[in-house]
């Protein structure tokens, strides 16, 4: 039986958004999870402020990562490498964490691993539910991403099925959460007012899913647009707005057509396993709704606890301990943030060149 101390030992730091995570993995076992949380500095503003994020996780990044090393119970010398969401994200706040990164890498003469923060977030499931199968299809909702993907390598090959074309899920959920006046994030306190209200109050429209449309690609924005009209028609002819109700049906309207979309491409392309990821899979009806459909359609679905599947750094070590494991080519140290790398490059490899110094500078240690 192999050693589990033999396997891969990486810190992975993620800062795409307004979360500054810090996650350790030896293999698929999760050592450690900080996070360091700018969301409450951006509820005034509605929405996340790239610059206010960016500031947060300089703030953060260090106390954060020497969190997670006292809370693995391991010294940063025993990292295997470093991995980092290289992208997609905030242009800014991916800057932060990228130089972090590199400068951990470069002072322990470590690895450094530029990786997808999709990508990252199909990989975290690793943690909870073992080897992913290959092929996986992966559904992932977010405040900035609703994509159908589908995966035969996680470290090397993941396909776009679909996307949205306009909103993605967790936009639409915090618009219309603002609509109604209840605060920032929407996501969780949509989900909380759905519970208690009719999901079939209100026929919200269904985006995209007429026979001629796109069979794997998502649409928010004209659902988004008739629930704030339906609320500021109630409230000009002076009626008060049940919360309760057009939360269950805006939500009711947003994950019908999720996992719908979901169990067609995994039938379409005889796959048996469905995972879903990102911040908008901690929903309660989602996850409820994907269960049931699942199993009416054989498939089997994973998802992650909660806490997993917003972003987070224990997703980005999960990924970068697969690259290691597969021998996959660490990055250069001209790694640089790319707001809009596609998925299809799960991770950013070496150009050839500027890596071989990092085993001259761990010869010294530079980190003490």
């Amino acid at each position: 039986m192999a050693d589990p101390r033999d396997e891969p030992l990486v810190l992975g730091i993620e800062t795409s958004c307004d979360e500054t995570g810090v996650g350790i993995v030896r293999g698929t076992t999760l050592l450690a999870d900080a996070i360091a949380s700018s969301v409450d500095e951006h509820a005034r503003f509605g929405g996340v402020v790239p610059e206010v994020a960016s500031r947060a996780h300089l703030e953060a990044m260090v106390p954060t990562i020497d969190r997670a090393l006292k809370e693995a119970g391991v010294s940063a010398r025993d990292l295997d490498g470093i991995a980092v969401t290289a992208g997609p994200g905030l242009a800014g706040a991916l800057l932060v964490g990228v130089s972090a990164a590199k400068a951990y890498a470069y002072a322990l003469g470590k690895p450094l691993y530029g990786v997808n923060h999709l990508a990252s977030h199909i990989c975290v499931d690793q943690l909870e539910h073992g080897a992913l199968p290959e092929p996986t299809m992966a559904l992932l909702v977010s405040g900035g991403h609703s994509s159908l993907l589908l995966s035969s390598d996680i470290t090397s090959d993941v396909r776009p099925m679909g996307a949205t074309i306009d909103d993605a899920a967790g936009e639409a959920f915090d618009k219309i959460a603002r609509v109604l006046n209840l605060g920032f994030p929407g996501g969780p306190v949509i989900d909380r007012y759905a519970r208690e209200g009719d999901p079939n109050a209100i026929a919200f429209p269904r985006g995209l899913t007429g026979p001629r449309d796109p069979a794997y690609d998502f649409s928010f924005s004209g659902l988004k647009t008739a629930v704030a009209r339906w609320i500021e028609a109630r409230r000009a002819a002076g009626e008060d707005v049940p919360v309760r109700d057009v939360s269950a049906s805006f939500q009711e309207a947003v994950v019908d057509v999720l996992t719908r979309k979901a169990v067609r491409a995994c039938k379409d392309e005889g796959v048996d396993h469905l995972m879903i990821g990102g911040g908008v899979a901690a929903n309660s009806r989602l996850r409820a709704l994907a269960r049931e459909r699942c199993e009416a359609a054989g498939i089997r679905l994973r998802v992650p606890r909660p806490k997993l599947c917003t972003d987070n750094g224990a997703m980005v070590a999960a990924l970068g301990a697969e690259m290691v494991a597969r021998n996959r080519p660490a990055s250069s140290w001209d790694l640089s943030a790319d707001s809009s790398l596609p998925v299809t490059e799960t991770h950013v490899p070496g150009t050839g060149h500027g890596h071989d110094h990092a085993h001259e500078a761990g010869k010294e240690n530079l980190y003490s």
